[in-house]
């Protein structure tokens, strides 16, 4: 699986499983909330900084919101 896919569904999963919207995640990644939604549905690639920001506020690292182990469950 491509690495894009891996992050696209490590990311939805784990927002979902917080409980936020993908306008909350954006408001707190200061993001705008499309591009949140592209990212879920593998439409463009994230900067290193933007997933380094999505996953503080998910709580986790950035190599983790990246794991194709995560993507798995």
């Amino acid at each position: 699986m491509e690495i894009r896919k891996i992050f696209a569904q490590n990311l939805k999963r784990e927002r979902l499983a917080r409980g936020l919207s993908q306008e909350e995640l954006a408001h707190l990644a200061d993001i705008d909330r499309t591009y949140v939604s592209s990212l879920e549905r593998s439409v463009y690639n994230p900067t290193i900084d933007v997933v380094d920001r999505l996953a503080k506020v998910l709580g986790m690292t950035a190599a983790q919101l990246l794991s194709p182990t995560n993507a798995q469950r």
